[in-house]
């Protein structure tokens, strides 16, 4: 039975607790856009927030790189490189101090290829699991490092492909495999590799029409996604001018979806019974759209499984949200659109301002988007556009966010910041 004098000091405690940076450390946000739909839906995430406000701590990170946060327990881990391109590594933060615990060089490039100005060399998310970090540079590199000590498990080096203007697609993990896609301008592949080795279990060439000999028509920046379909796993991955849907255990193809464009980057959105898509840029008369699809099927099911399409006020880099039956698309000219999840039709734009590159997030009835100059832009999932708030930061934003109990983890060009509520 518990006394006067426990009861007494947990009635004290209690308010402590509460506002324990640590207390719901346990919440992970595994990969790009955490388990892939940018949701952190109980989370009590601060609503206003400026340099002096709600930022209980802000930590430089140096180098450039556009890799988004991932958050395991206690530790947050993202990537960098030198802006040459000549050294990429990977950097842990103390959850609670903002303390750097790890800065490590993982590799080293003589001759790195081009990058675009508005790319880096560090721009694929990590992912993470109970002691092991997976890092990722594209064709330069992938290493399983151990979280605790920081000591490389394993790497790989061996895969070519030319990004032509850099990397950007993030690995996943899942029942022991490590699913990596590289479309370049020379090679265009998936693989799925052993999270204990790197040796690999399937690699699968995409072959795909891409309607041109042009590299630079093949190119894609996707991020795969892995669903559940009457019984059958899918691992799900855009590409240039289709979508396709592999065995994650064998690498088969189940079916693929073509949409024409190219530099698809977003990442598959699972709702409502349906796989959303977009094609990245537009190539001849394809325009940029996004692309609703019935699950199952074998083969080339364009014809009799695409739902609905979308061609006005389609995102091209940051990822689409889906909260309940609407679906929430944050422009790159900064024009958010909510539509109708289970047919497109569309309820309402707005201009909301800004250029955007980076992901929403969703928290608590909440849409948190951070454009390229520092402003973040809070309004209601809803049916009519409610603004709720615009908070400033010093820099830009490139990277996503991400939402771990109650704090939202915000990386600019420049810092890290830990906002919390």
């Amino acid at each position: 039975m518990i006394t006067r004098a426990q009861l007494t000091l947990l009635l004290i405690l209690l308010p402590a607790l509460n506002h324990s940076p640590s207390l719901f450390a346990d919440t992970p946000w595994r990969s790009f856009r955490g388990d892939g739909n940018g949701r952190a839906d109980a989370a009590d995430v601060a609503v206003e927030w400026s340099e002096n406000s709600n930022v209980r701590w802000k930590t430089a990170i140096p180098g450039k790189g556009w890799s988004s946060p991932v958050v395991w327990g206690q530790q947050i881990w993202l990537t960098t490189a030198s802006e040459d391109g000549m050294k990429m590594y990977a950097i842990c933060i103390n959850r609670d101090t903002g303390k750097i615990e790890h800065n490590l060089l993982v590799f080293e490039n003589p001759e790195p290829r081009f990058c675009h100005p508005t790319n880096s060399y560090a721009s694929p998310t990590p992912t993470i699991e109970d002691g092991r970090v997976y890092v990722h540079f594209g064709s330069y590199g992938t290493a399983c490092l151990d979280t605790t000590s920081g000591k490389v498990i394993w790497q790989r080096r061996d895969f070519e492909c030319n990004h032509w203007r850099g990397p950007g697609a993030s690995p996943i993990i899942s029942e022991g495999r490590l699913f990596v896609p590289f479309d370049g301008y020379d090679h265009q592949f998936v693989v799925a590799l052993d999270t204990t080795d790197g040796s690999t279990i399937w690699r699968k060439d995409r072959n795909i029409d891409y309607g041109s000999d042009n590299g630079d028509h093949k190119k894609a920046y996707c991020t795969c996604s892995l669903m559940e379909h009457n019984g059958r796993v899918e691992l799900i991955s855009p590409s240039a001018a289709e979508v396709v849907s592999y065995d994650p255990a064998s690498g088969d193809e189940y079916w693929r979806v073509r949409y024409g464009g190219m530099n698809s980057a977003t990442r598959p959105l699972i709702a409502n019974g349906l796989v959303y898509v977009t094609n990245g840029d537009s190539t001849g008369k394809i325009k940029p759209s996004l692309v609703a699809i019935r699950p199952g099927g074998n083969g080339n099911v364009t014809e009799s499984h695409v739902a609905w399409n979308l061609q006005k006020g389609v995102t091209k880099r940051p990822s689409p949200l889906v909260i309940d039956d609407l679906l929430f698309l944050i422009g790159d000219d900064g024009v958010a659109t909510c539509v109708e999840a289970n047919t497109g039709e569309v309820i309402w734009r707005k201009r909301i301002g800004g250029s955007f590159r980076s992901s929403p997030v969703y928290a608590q009835g909440r849409i948190y988007c951070f454009d390229l100059d520092g402003a973040c832009t809070v309004f209601e999932a809803g049916r009519e556009f409610k603004q709720i708030a615009t908070n400033e930061l010093d820099h830009g934003c490139q990277a996503s966010p991400a939402i771990s109990g109650n704090d939202l983890f915000v990386r600019t060009t420049q810092h890290l910041y830990c906002i919390e509520p």
